[in-house]
Parts: C-alpha cells; sequence; structure tokens
C-alpha cells in the first residue's frame, strides 16, 4: 500500500546559464497486495546528472519519506530546484550530495487509485442540480432488517414522505417474515439469522443504479435527509464514497496500513473521529477512511470490494478496512438522517444483537489472516 512517486527532469541549457535541474513529482496510488516489476526500484545513473528513482519508490500518503539514491554527479555551480516548495544549490559536490540524500517527498492531498499526472485537485469543479425524478434514477435505497418490523415501517414511511418513487431495496432475514408491500419496494425473504454482511450483499447486489444509499431499519427521514445534495457532491468528485450525519452527530474514523513483511505481516491502526482534510470544492465534506451506517456509494466500486458474509454480527468498521485503498471516503455534515427512539426489544433480538466473546475472537482471527496482520490497534 502506498503512493508511487515518478519524477520528470528538464534541463536548461547549460551555456546560457548554471546547470538548474528541474525536479517535478508526477503520482498515483497503487494498493494493490500483489508485486509486479514496477514495485523493483531503478534509479537513473548520475549522470543525467541528477541520479533519481525512475519507479518502485513507494511512500504512504501524507506522511514524508526521504526520495531513495538521490546524488548529483558534476563538478560544477549547481542549483537543485524540487518544485515548488525547495531548492537545493552548492558550489561544492560533496555537500550537495549530502543535502540531496536528506530530499523527502510528501504528498499534501488524500486520494486514492488514482492514475492522474501532477496535481489530483481539481479547480472550478461543476456543481450539478437534481430534482426528484433525477435522485430516482440515480439512487437506491438499501436497507437489512432482522426482528423489527415496527422500526422498518416507520422508516418506510418517512422516506416516502419526502421521496415517492425512489426505490426502496429490503434484505430480511427474519425468523418468520412479514411481507412488505408496495410501489416500489423489494422485500428479499433470506434463510433465517444468515447476518448482517450476508444481507448487505444481497441487497446490494440488486441495485442497478449508480448510486446506493444505505441505511439502518430503525433510521428516519427528515427535511434534512436530502439525497440530492450527496448526489451533486458524488457527480463532482470521481470515485467518492459519502458519509453523513445520523440524529446531528457526525461519526468517522481513519485507518492507517503499515505493511510490514511476508513474514510478520502488517499493522493496522484505526483511529476515531480522526480526519486527513477537507474535501477540495465542499468545506462541508472531510476525507476520512470509514463512516456511519449512513452513506451514499457508488454502486460498482462496493460491489468490487463486496461485504464478507462470514462477518454476521460484528462488522461495520471490516467493511472499510477491506475497502482500504480501493475506496475514497468523505463525511459531509449537510446531509443528515434520524435515528428512531429505543424501543424494548425482544430477548431473541438482543440474544442476536450482542456478539459473544466467541464472534469477536472469530472476527480478528479472520482479518490477521486474510489481511496478512500482525496487529489491529484501536485509538
Amino acid at each position: 500500500m502506498g503512493l508511487n512517486v515518478y519524477l520528470e527532469l528538464q534541463f536548461h541549457d547549460p551555456a546560457s546559464s548554471p546547470s538548474r535541474i528541474h525536479l517535478h513529482s508526477h503520482y498515483f496510488y497503487s494498493f494493490n497486495r500483489t508485486n509486479s516489476v514496477l514495485t523493483k526500484l531503478l534509479l537513473a545513473s548520475p549522470n543525467s546528472p541528477l541520479q533519481y528513482p525512475m519507479q518502485g519508490f513507494t511512500v504512504r500518503p501524507l506522511t514524508s519519506t526521504p526520495i531513495p539514491g538521490m546524488v548529483h554527479s558534476l563538478q560544477l555551480y549547481a542549483t537543485t530546484t524540487i518544485t515548488p516548495t525547495l531548492t537545493v544549490e552548492s558550489n561544492n559536490l560533496l555537500f550537495l550530495n549530502v543535502l540531496l540524500a536528506q530530499v523527502s517527498y510528501q504528498s499534501t492531498v488524500y486520494h486514492v487509485n488514482t492514475g492522474d499526472l501532477g496535481r489530483c485537485l481539481q479547480n472550478g469543479l461543476m456543481k450539478f442540480t437534481f430534482d426528484r425524478i433525477e435522485v430516482n434514477s440515480y439512487v437506491t435505497i438499501t436497507t437489512k432488517t432482522f426482528l423489527r418490523y415496527e422500526q422498518l415501517k416507520v422508516l418506510v414511511n418517512s422516506i416516502r414522505m419526502f421521496y415517492d418513487n425512489i426505490s426502496i431495496i429490503i434484505a430480511d432475514d427474519s425468523f418468520e417474515p412479514q411481507k412488505m408491500t408496495g410501489e416500489h419496494i423489494q422485500h428479499y425473504i433470506m434463510p433465517p439469522a444468515q447476518g448482517w454482511f450476508a444481507g448487505r450483499n444481497l441487497a446490494v447486489s440488486q441495485v442497478t443504479t449508480k448510486y446506493f444509499l444505505w441505511v439502518d431499519d430503525d433510521f428516519v427521514f427528515t427535511k434534512d435527509t436530502k439525497i440530492e445534495q450527496l448526489v451533486e457532491v458524488m457527480e463532482a468528485v470521481p470515485e467518492l464514497d459519502l458519509g453523513g450525519t445520523v440524529h446531528g452527530a457526525q461519526f468517522y474514523f481513519s485507518l492507517i496500513y503499515d505493511e510490514g513483511n511476508d513474514k510478520e505481516g502488517g499493522c493496522l491502526y484505526r483511529r476515531s473521529r480522526e480526519k486527513y482534510h477537507h474535501l477540495p470544492g465542499h468545506p462541508q465534506c472531510v476525507m476520512v477512511s470509514g463512516v456511519i451506517n449512513f452513506f451514499l456509494a457508488r454502486t460498482d466500486a462496493v460491489q468490487r470490494v463486496g461485504f464478507d458474509p462470514k462477518l454476521q454480527r460484528v462488522a461495520h468498521s471490516e467493511f472499510f478496512m477491506d475497502g482500504l485503498g480501493s475506496l475514497m471516503v468523505a463525511s459531509c455534515n449537510h446531509v443528515s438522517i434520524g435515528h428512531q427512539q429505543k424501543n424494548g426489544k425482544s430477548g431473541l433480538y438482543s440474544k442476536y444483537r450482542h456478539p459473544s466473546n466467541s464472534d469477536q475472537e472469530f472476527k480478528y482471527q479472520l482479518h490477521f489472516f486474510k489481511n496478512n496482520l500482525k496487529c489491529i490497534l484501536f485509538g
């Protein structure tokens, strides 16, 4: 996991000015777990006259990393400019090489899975507006339910107060299913107690629109649940998945992966309420790694990651862990959804709602094995 940095050299005519080398950094993210020939570090020879890495240089996003192999070979007055902030100059070759060995690269923008050269940011992002009919063609609402039909009916009724014709997909693994009827409702009955992620997989697999909005079955739409405002952001920023706020509270977290080595594995750090920076052009949104159970997502991107059906009752952050490196996530505070008041739940529901210690142990065993980890830390 990391950031591959590509370097480009430009030379001025030495007859007209002192030798000046412009070092530009072009970058894209690569999070493949498999190795390729491009991961091998190759250095351009210093007769260029600057030696520099041509491929295989990987750094963690937003982390300063020394650029390997940076040396100068000519015995002359030289000025090295690393666009746009750093100039290194000396008439002493040895001293210049000492300085070059200390040069590091650090990205300033958190992005993921992009092949853009140069700057990732786009200025003057276009704004799109959608009326309710357009939202219906762009978004499907999905949810998973289990023994909570009273709450589910409140959710559906609240959706219909604001979006008459939007499609709703329900995955249901209750023991005694109750039929959910109505226009633009697809109710899928599963074998009993298959679990949350199996239900998510089923619901999302049936989505045919570009986006889906994930909601829990005990949420409730309000006047602040404006799906079209999330769609506007998604359309303006390619490859982005979004989160909103639940009952006025904004929940998000960041994930940091330390790759380690093949023998011992790496470490994964989950940090609550830690963000990267604001989404350029959208100050109401911040870049994060994961959000709460209310988010608008690109259907094809989430289908590629999938929800591990082995995780039945202890799963949420785990989806974003599996999607680390392929999903780009933001949390936005300008779109909110409500949460129904907690009512007394049946003993059967509580039994399945609260996982046992064995469920927690299995979850960690799965993650350690599947992701080749030696540690998972929460903070």
